[in-house]
């Protein structure tokens, strides 16, 4: 099983370990598509503290973030897992997993990245401010910049395993299943029961607690339809919807009443 995650706007500090080494990092096939964002990033950041603060999107209360991006070569790098926070990444609570919950998760979660595509959880990166919806002035937006290096490596990722897809539409542009991949492949919105609409909190706590949960329980779905089992021998109560024709992902509902 493939799980596939947005990553977290808020961050947490890069601390003083060695620094990035981008050789490291997993899924080789996008390492020159990292370097060109990188080295745009790092440029704009390091030349105009203005413009990059209108390319990045940030408030002015956000200006120090500028100032992370022009040390990305240098500032200490953590496992990807730590860097990244907010509800999902709380809910999901990386650290607390026992060792053979947290070896799974090694191998089956993939955080998406404007920065660096995507990366796994035990991937050593820097915190950094550059999000999927980014335009940068030279390489465009970020989104259309990762489709074609995506479209290369991911199908191999993917393996012949179910695809978990839980991340929000702008990191979901940069690469979308397409086969059978995608017919392996289950997108999951969380709705609050009672309204039947998707609440930003319940939706991404709940996502984090869905990952625990196949975790810890030791989980394999290898099908959209036993994922669905899987969820509701959980506890979840979920919502399927089968594509009408091969090669089209499933669509889970997720009804949640509150967040525990």
């Amino acid at each position: 099983m493939l799980v596939l995650l947005p990553p977290s706007e808020g961050k947490a500090s890069s601390g003083r370990g060695a620094p990035l080494k981008p050789e490291s990092l997993s899924l080789p096939g996008l390492a020159d598509a990292r370097a060109a964002v990188l080295d745009e990033l790092v440029e704009l950041c390091a030349a105009d503290e203005d413009k990059a603060r209108e390319v990045l999107g940030l408030s002015e209360g956000l200006r120090g973030e500028i100032a992370k991006n022009v040390d990305l070569r240098s500032a200490g790098a953590r496992p990807a897992g730590e860097i990244y926070t907010g509800v999902l990444y709380d809910a999901l609570d990386l650290a607390s997993l026992d060792t053979a919950a947290k070896k799974r998760a090694a191998r089956s979660l993939l955080v998406f990245s404007g920065l660096w595509g995507a990366v796994r959880v035990t991937d050593r990166i820097p915190s950094y401010r550059c999000s999927m919806g980014v335009r940068l002035p030279g390489l465009g937006a970020l989104g259309a910049h990762w489709r074609a290096p995506m479209a290369a490596v991911l199908p191999e990722a993917a393996g012949n395993g179910l695809v978990l897809d839980l991340r929000s539409s702008a990191y979901a542009a940069a690469w979308k299943p397409k086969g059978g991949v995608a017919g392996r492949t289950a997108t999951v919105r969380v709705l609050h029961a009672p309204t039947r609409k998707v609440v930003s909190h319940f939706n991404k706590a709940t996502k984090g607690r869905i990952v625990r949960s196949l975790l810890s329980a030791s989980a394999a779905p290898g099908t959209p339809a036993e994922l669905v089992d899987a969820l509701r021998g959980l506890g979840y109560e979920v919502e399927a919807e089968a594509p009408g024709q091969s090669g089209r992902p499933w669509s889970l509902d997720v009804l949640v009443d509150e967040i525990h």
